[in-house]
């Protein structure tokens, strides 16, 4: 059947407008279909990736694993990170930072990369954050609790490090070229080793 529009002059036919609606709804679909296939893939290699590193069971809640995540922001501080991913367990949030390096114990700038994630946890998610997960390729994890003290230590060396770039007195603590040439301050550094 044929439809005269009055305003245009033009004239549709009524099957073609339902066929159109069956193409759109087929490619939303399809959309659909593609994002929850994409999403069960994430969460499978997430849990893969859990299972090998013996990480505790928990949700997922948050993933910078396999896609680039939204970066967590806290306005109280002014610092940005992305953790590796975020568990909830027990209404608990929990981040949980992978690391390369094979160590027998956490180092110290692991744990403090660490203790800012429970911070931008507890000021994104508003939560109490207890404390985080730092995981090493040899399969160790470690348990670090985000305490008054070492909630006192982070915001310290938050402050240090502000003022320490006002004032551009960068020093280096290491002697390691590898780690100069991937610093983000290498340019402001004037004791860098390469």
């Amino acid at each position: 059947m044929y439809l005269d529009n009055k305003c245009t002059g033009s004239v549709f036919f009524r099957g073609d407008i339902i066929n159109t609606y069956i193409i759109i709804s087929t490619i939303l679909f399809i959309i659909a279909f593609l994002l929850i296939l994409k999403s069960i893939k994430i969460s499978r290699k997430t849990n893969i990736i859990k299972e090998k590193l013996n990480i505790q069971e928990g949700e997922v809640v948050y993933s910078d694993l396999d896609v680039p995540a939204k970066s967590l922001y806290s306005k109280r501080y002014s610092i940005v990170g992305k953790p590796d991913y975020i568990i909830r367990k027990n209404k608990q949030i929990i981040p949980v930072e992978i690391k390369t390096s094979t160590v027998t114990e956490p180092q110290r700038n692991h744990i403090f990369q660490l203790l800012a994630y429970c911070q931008l946890v507890e000021d994104c998610y508003r939560v109490f954050t207890q404390y985080g997960l730092l995981v090493y390729n040899n399969g160790c994890h470690y348990k670090i609790n985000f305490t008054p003290k070492l909630r006192f230590k982070l915001e310290m060396a938050i402050k240090k490090m502000r003022r320490l770039l006002r004032n551009k007195e960068l020093i280096r603590n290491h002697n390691d070229p590898s780690k100069c040439i991937c610093c983000s301050m290498r340019e402001y550094c004037k004791l860098k080793l390469v």
